[in-house]
């Protein structure tokens, strides 16, 4: 018998094979059937005609923080994923000593998008290394399936201290790194991750200690891969990480490679498909490498209290370590202002999040009533109303309301065509949701019901059967993640049931749930008809998850 049959389901196998229409059966968390099931079950779903798939693998998350007073890592499982890749651009709680656990969530608070207040109440501080970390989430439970990296800054900070962020290391720190690496390796870690780029900055400015290390760290620390013979290098990069020297990461290691964040930039059009097509030529020279790419566009929801927008500009640089009035007067200083405007008017970079496009920043909400009529109105439209130069403007109107101005600002992928272009490109692997991370800017956790319904429903660029493949399978066979992303007999049962006539992510919301009373955005599920983790229902129909069900694991075993 059974544990649960889905019958009369539309099958996508996560292979890439055309639909079937047929039943599913599960046993004790597998999958024990696929066709015409005559056998019995204890939980019979008629699915009449709703889509069945492998579980949504989000390969990009943020959950390492929120995961010890959230083990639901919400709001992911309803929107139809399965199994989560933490520890993303290096950026872990694990290791860490009792002593620098201040210092690590300071430099989370602006890449988490999380005030320091809001990591101060809920992070549960069980563990000190790698190991203790993996061994906590397990005895507490998870609803998902987890895969950890090791994360870079937490290694430098564990053997650097408040240095980290400051200098390179020495050789026998990064000796003592390397130790650290392979005994997290050791411990089921899916591979290691980093981030050179300049938008990621700790506490006060202060940049993440990843952004310190220099090529021979950096070498050392991926050759742990080779040595402990499988995992993946993962790395956000800035404009000083040149393609070709991770070429010779790839090489050296023997390991695959994953590349973030590769997105279109308006201000740079051919760049991104530069350094896709710079991926193509080493995978020719077999070197295994990967674009992580977007499927959805970027936009961030800010105020100048904490506006990621323009914190990557070196000209922003002297206003992240202020606070309170002197920040305010900073915002206020022409010298400043010019500087920032000198910056984001001058020659685009691909890699900076804001390149001067004012059309595209809109005031969302306005705190006092004589400014309402900017609501829902672009910052340029504001300018040339006024006769100011947009930048003022900005600041001018959030300086007026003790900078609660809400703004949104659509910043990069918002060409269609061109990001049709690199998800049809055969080195680029769909990722970057961020869930967990930027919780007060944006919320990219239903990417994967974006590609369903966007993208392969509404665009038809990809058939469904393609676009449920990237969402699955695919990432399953460059994580090594074994008996996962698809539907095959002896299979986990990671599941989701959907109608594709309607599968999608509605419009963001904002939330007040996180620990200390702090905010997020979400964006609900729209066409989930269910959620199974491992054979467990943890989402229905409504959206709606299961706090008393945990049925995820820590993954600790992957192919080489």
């Amino acid at each position: 018998m059974h544990d649960l049959v889905i019958r009369d389901a539309l099958l996508f196998d996560g292979l890439g094979a055309a639909p079937v229409r047929g039943d599913l059966g599960v046993y004790q968390g597998r999958i024990s059937a696929l066709g015409k099931i005559k056998d019995s079950a204890r939980e019979t779903i008629n699915a009449d005609g709703l889509a069945l798939m492998p579980g949504i693998i989000d390969n990009h998350t943020h959950y390492d923080a929120q995961l010890t007073w959230d083990p639901h890592a919400t709001p992911s499982p309803a929107l139809g994923v399965t199994t989560a890749i933490i520890g993303n651009c290096g950026f872990t709680i694990a290791p860490c000593r009792p002593a620098d656990r201040e210092l690590i969530l300071k430099n989370l608070t602006q890449v988490e998008g999380m005030s320091l207040e809001v990591l101060q109440a809920g992070t549960r501080w069980d563990f000190e290394s790698i190991p203790e970390f993996f061994s906590m989430l397990e005895r507490g439970g998870v609803a998902l399936n987890i895969a950890c990296y090791v994360g870079h800054s937490s290694v430098r900070t564990y053997v650097m201290g408040a240095d980290a962020p400051k200098r390179a290391a020495t050789g026998a720190e990064i000796a003592q790194m390397k130790d650290i690496v392979l005994e997290g390796m050791r411990a089921g870690a899916v591979g290691f991750a980093t981030s050179t780029s300049p938008n990621h900055n700790g506490h006060a400015g202060i940049p993440m200690p990843s952004r310190l290390a220099d090529e021979q760290e950096l070498r050392a620390l991926v050759g742990c891969l080779r040595e402990a013979g499988r995992g993946v290098f993962m790395l956000t990069k800035g404009a000083q990480s040149k393609m070709e020297f991770l070429e010779e990461l790839a090489a050296d290691s023997g390991r695959p490679v994953v590349v973030a964040a590769l997105l279109h930039n308006n201000s740079s059009p051919r760049t991104v498909f530069e350094e896709l097509e710079k991926i193509s030529a080493a995978n020719r020279r077999g070197r295994r490498m990967l674009g992580a790419i977007s499927c959805c566009p970027l936009t961030m929801d800010f105020t100048l209290h904490s506006p990621y927008t323009f914190e990557g500009l070196a000209a922003w640089k002297p206003a992240l370590s202020l606070k309170g009035k002197s920040y305010e007067r900073m915002l206020g200083d022409k010298g400043f202002r010019d500087a920032v405007r000198a910056e984001i008017s001058g020659p685009p970079v691909a890699t900076r999040l804001f390149n001067a496009d004012w059309e595209k920043v809109y005031i969302e909400n306005v705190r006092l009533p004589a400014h309402r009529q900017w609501q829902q109105q672009t910052v340029a439209d504001m300018a040339l109303a006024t006769g100011a130069d947009p930048l003022d403007a900005l600041l001018d109107l959030a300086l007026a309301e003790g900078l609660d101005t809400e703004f949104s600002a659509l910043l990069l992928n918002s060409d269609e065509q061109a990001v049709g272009e690199m998800l049809r490109h055969p080195h680029s692997l769909v990722s970057l949701s961020d869930a967990g991370a930027h919780l007060t800017l944006f919320n990219d956790a239903g990417f994967g019901l974006h590609l369903l319904g966007h993208w392969a429903r509404e665009k038809k660029l990809l058939k469904m059967e393609q676009a449920v493949q990237k969402l699955t399978s695919d990432s399953a066979a460059v994580f090594g993640i074994k008996d996962r992303g698809a539907l095959k007999t002896g299979f986990a049962a990671d599941l989701l049931l959907f109608d594709p006539a309607r599968v999608n992510r509605g419009p963001k919301k904002r939330i007040q749930d996180l620990p200390a009373g702090g905010t997020r955005l979400i964006t609900p599920p729209i066409g989930v008809h269910g959620v199974w983790v491992n054979g467990v229902r943890v989402a229905n129909e409504h959206g709606a998850t299961r706090p008393d069900r945990l049925p995820g694991r820590v993954l600790r075993d992957f192919d080489a």
